[in-house]
């Protein structure tokens, strides 16, 4: 369960206020949904999800002014589909299949 940092948000920026979490502990979230919001001296900026998964555990509380690399928050991998994906195998036959005749030459 790797930990989400906070990106470089570009521009020589070296920290950010994290304003407000878009998720909580335990969510099922999609690749790109909007995790969180940071707020910078420059801007305000919603920051995506790597990739699906689901919201471990949450590390910074909002308010807290943190610098880029920080760990914010455990995300597990992406959530498992209890439906199978792969086709079933045909079913096997019983007999084997009779010779092809012989051609004449």
């Amino acid at each position: 369960m790797p930990a989400f940092l906070l990106p470089d948000l570009g521009e020589g920026i070296t920290e950010g206020e994290l304003v407000e979490w878009r998720v909580a502990a335990g969510d099922e979230v999609a690749q790109d949904q909007v995790l969180l919001v940071v707020g910078t001296d420059k801007a305000t900026v919603e920051i995506p999800s790597p990739s699906a998964g689901r919201v471990e555990e949450i590390l910074v509380a909002a308010g807290a002014r943190v610098p880029v690399g920080t760990p914010l928050l455990r995300l597990a991998g992406p959530p498992v589909d209890p439906t199978p994906t792969a086709p079933p195998l045909p079913a096997a036959s019983a007999a084997p299949a009779p010779p092809a005749p012989a051609r004449p030459v």
